[in-house]
Order: structure tokens, then sequence, then C-alpha cells
């Protein structure tokens, strides 16, 4: 650790405090100054001035500016794979909105879907994807793009549509053996990825039945401010615009097929975007020559539609408002206000890891955890924490897996016991977190904003709920024998 380097001293409480204080200063000053509209700039500043705090606090303890620099390298160099779905994603909502698909979905969706039951038939069919495929930024960027388009067509709630796609997307996310955050876990706390994922079915079912529960209440009692003869004007618009077939669906399958062969987040996303593109020029010509003003050169138009769509996102106007709000979207460009977020989010946490800041408060709570409930109900603390202070769910996972380990096998708990609580604590809490990057993710791919979609996301709020009653109830937490491991960092 760094209290070994000569010149170098461990911090202090009020050293440990200061960051997370100045944070919540500048986070609370940017919604009371900016209301929803903090997350085009206003946070982003916040978490990049907290970096600075901290850095002069790291400084002060004896810290070279040459470790600092390091440090936020190093955070940086953490996030470029999150970096190139995000980008991967906003090509892709561009050109499956150009190329017909996402219309296509969401015509098809209207036919099938009823306002009696949208909400919950949202919840399972994301789910039933996110399982699938093992990514809940995919479940998202695709079929709950569509999901939430439809949702303003019909007249409910886009923002009870969006927590119910994210209710799906994270039951799916966290019990699929193909997420990553899933591998992650249990290869930090050192059990095998199939065990962890049975002991994660005792809270994650019944959260998922709790929050269908709610969102079928939801559908009942709410009210339809969609009349069906504007549903149906508007769905013939649609199928004026666009040609609407089972095709245009192909790019969908593609992307579940490589998301199931394992191919890289990344790389499988642009690959469903080129081949909707290619598709797309043979499906929608009309739509390809007026998205660019076309000149007549066929080939010329589709290359530089797609490479729009792919840059700058799909625009066009049907004169019908819902419509043209659902597909005007997309593009490279429109992320880099969320990844700005995102690099400001975990240099700030890399910051609070690197010089021990987060282990100077954590410390003093594994103390005062004397009973198995209140380690459990510890460990939440800390990985909710870090999603808010530290603006990432990596961090929220790693860290709390790396602190508590030794405490539970110390107390003779087994690390399942850990590896469901630190998925139930980290990975599910953070799309709650509007500066977050998967917060900021879900907000800017569903074009809700979190504040919004928080009191529907209804999944995140039971799972680690529950898994904290099992640590104070005894219920389902399996034991082994006590030993001496020394605690270490």
């Amino acid at each position: 650790m760094a209290d070994h380097v000569t010149g170098v001293r461990d911090p202090s409480l009020a050293d440990a405090l200061v960051p997370l204080a100045v944070l919540a200063v500048l986070i609370a000053g940017s919604l009371a100054l900016y209301g929803l509209d903090a997350l085009d700039g206003p946070i982003q500043v916040a978490l990049l001035l907290c970096c600075g705090v901290a850095a002069l606090i790291a400084m002060r303890n004896g810290h070279p500016f040459t470790a600092v620099q390091e440090a936020g390298r190093g955070a940086v160099a953490s996030v470029t794979s999150a970096v190139f779905i995000l980008f991967a994603v906003g090509a892709l909502i561009g050109v499956w909105n150009l190329s017909g698909t996402i219309p296509t979905l969401v015509y098809y969706g209207i036919q099938v879907l009823s306002p009696e039951w949208f909400y919950a038939a949202t919840a399972v069919i994301c789910g039933i994807v996110a399982l699938s495929i093992g990514s809940s930024w995919t479940t998202a960027a695709t079929i709950g793009v569509g999901l939430v388009g439809i949702a303003t067509l019909i007249g409910v709630s886009p923002a009870i549509t969006a927590g119910a796609v994210i209710s799906g997307a994270y039951l799916g996310d966290k019990t699929s053996p193909l997420s990553e955050t899933t591998v992650l876990t249990a290869q930090i706390v050192g059990v095998d990825v199939h065990e962890h994922i049975k002991r994660q079915v005792w809270t994650s079912v019944p959260a998922f039945g709790v929050a269908m529960v709610v969102f079928v209440v939801l559908s009942l009692t709410g009210s339809v401010t969609v009349s069906d003869a504007v549903v149906s004007s508007e769905l013939d618009d649609l199928d004026q615009v666009f040609w609407i077939t089972p095709l245009a669906l192909l790019p969908l399958v593609l992307l579940a097929v490589l998301s199931i062969k394992k191919v890289p987040a990344s790389l499988a996303l642009i690959a469903s975007t080129l081949f909707a593109g290619v598709l797309g020029a043979f499906l929608q010509p009309d739509v390809y020559a007026d998205f660019v003003a076309g000149s007549g050169n066929v080939v010329a138009e589709s290359v530089k539609a797609v490479w729009t769509a792919m840059a700058n996102g799909f625009s066009i106007d049907t004169g019908i408002a819902d419509v043209d709000r659902l597909l005007s979207r997309g593009g490279m460009d429109s992320m880099l206000l969320t990844i700005w977020l995102i690099l400001g989010a975990v240099t700030f946490g890399a910051m609070l890891e690197e010089f021990g800041l987060i282990s100077r408060l954590v410390d003093p709570m594994i103390a005062a955890a004397t009973t198995t409930g209140r380690l459990f109900l510890t460990v939440f603390a800390c990985a909710f924490g870090l999603n808010v202070v530290a603006g990432d769910q990596y961090i929220a996972l790693v860290l709390p897996s790396r602190i508590f380990k030794a405490e539970f096998a110390r107390r003779g708990l087994a690390p399942t016991n850990l590896s469901r609580l630190a998925a139930d604590s980290g990975t599910v809490t953070s799309p709650l977190v509007p500066w977050n990057s998967c917060g900021a993710f879900m907000g800017a791919t569903l074009g809700v904003s979190t504040l919004l979609y928080l009191p529907y996301a209804v999944f995140c709020y039971a799972s680690p709920a529950l898994s904290v009653l099992y640590g104070f109830t005894g219920f389902k937490i399996e034991k082994t024998d006590p030993t001496d491991v020394e605690e270490t960092r």
C-alpha cells in the first residue's frame, strides 16, 4: 500500500469525507440549477472538479502528481470497451431507424401488445432477451427502444415502460452465464459461475415476481390517453413511410445469434448495424434517398445515408410528433455526453480507491458490523454508495467483492453469499443513479430521464432488499468453517 512509500501518509477520515461531500454539494447544485438538464454537462463538470479535489488530497498526503496521472490513465483504460459499446449502440439506433428495423418493431408491437398488460409483457420480453444474450445494455438499446416507442404510441407511460425494460434487462443480465458482470463477480469472489447463478435465483426470481405484480397493477389502474383511431392513423403513416416486413427484423436476429456465440458486444453491434444498413438499402430506398436528399446515384445515396445515420443519427419528418421523436435518434455523437459522464465517474472512483480514501471509510464499517445481517447491510451500503460516488457499476461490484471477501471467510460465510449480495447491490442498483454509467446509458438510450424511470425500476429495489433480508433472517445463507485469513486490500 502507498503508506510504505517514503513521505506518504495514510488519509485521515476528513480526507476521505471531503471528496464525497464536495460531490454531494456539486451534484445537488447541478440538479437544483438545471433540473433534468444537469446530465447535459453540469454533472460531468461536477465529477471532474471532484477528481481535482481527490487529486489535491492525494498530493497533500505525499503522493506525486505522476501517481495521480497514472490513476487517471488506468481509469480511462478500464472503460475503453464500454466506450466502444456506447459508440456502437449509437450507430445501431440510427441505422435501425433508417433501415426500418425499429419502425417494424413498433408497427408489429402495437398490434400485439395491449395497454392492459403492456408493462408486464415488456418486463418479460426484456428478461428473456437479456438472459439469451447476457447484456442489459444491448437489450435496452434494441428491443427496449422499440418498446418505449410503442408505449408512446398506444398511450401508456414511457417512464413506467422504461422501468419495466430495465427490470427485465437486469433480471436477465445478472442470471445469464453470458453476462460479463456475472462472470466477473464469480471470478472475483472465487466461485463457479453456475453456482453463483443458482444462488442468485433465490433473490432474482422473487424480486421479479414483486415487479410483475406492480406492473400488472399499474397496467390495470392506468388510463389510456390515445384513442384507437389515433393509433390506427399513426400505424397507417408508418406503413406508408416504411416497408413494414419481417425481413426488417433480420438485423435483430443476427445480433441475437452473434451475442449467443459470445462475439464481443461492440463487434456484434457494429455487424448488426452494417447488415441493417445494407438490407435497408433494398427495403427502404425511398427513405434513404429522402434522408440524404439523393441525386439519383443509388449506391452513393445508400452509403451516405448509412454513414450519416451511424455518425449523427437518423431524422425524419412525418408530421406526427411521437413518431418523429421515436425515429429521429441515434448516432455516435448522441453518446458523447454519456461518455464524458463515464470518464469523469470512473476517474473519480479510481482516485478514491488508489489513494486509500475508500478503505478509510469502509474499515470502521466492517468493525461495527457485528452480526451477519449488519455485515450484509454494510456490503449493500458500500456497493450502492460506490454506485453513487464513483458512478460505475464495475467499481461498485469489484471493490466490495475485494474488500469483504476475507471478512466473509473469517466469519464462516460461504463465498456464494458474497457473490450474490455483490451482484444484487452493485449491478442491479447501478441504473438508479443518473450520473452512474449505467443510469446515464439507460437514460440516453431509452430517451427517458433516469429520474423519471427511477420509481418504476421495481426489480432494482426488490432484489437488493431481499438479499439484505436474507442476511438478517439467515434464509439461504450458506456456511463454511471460519478461517483466520488476514484481510488484504
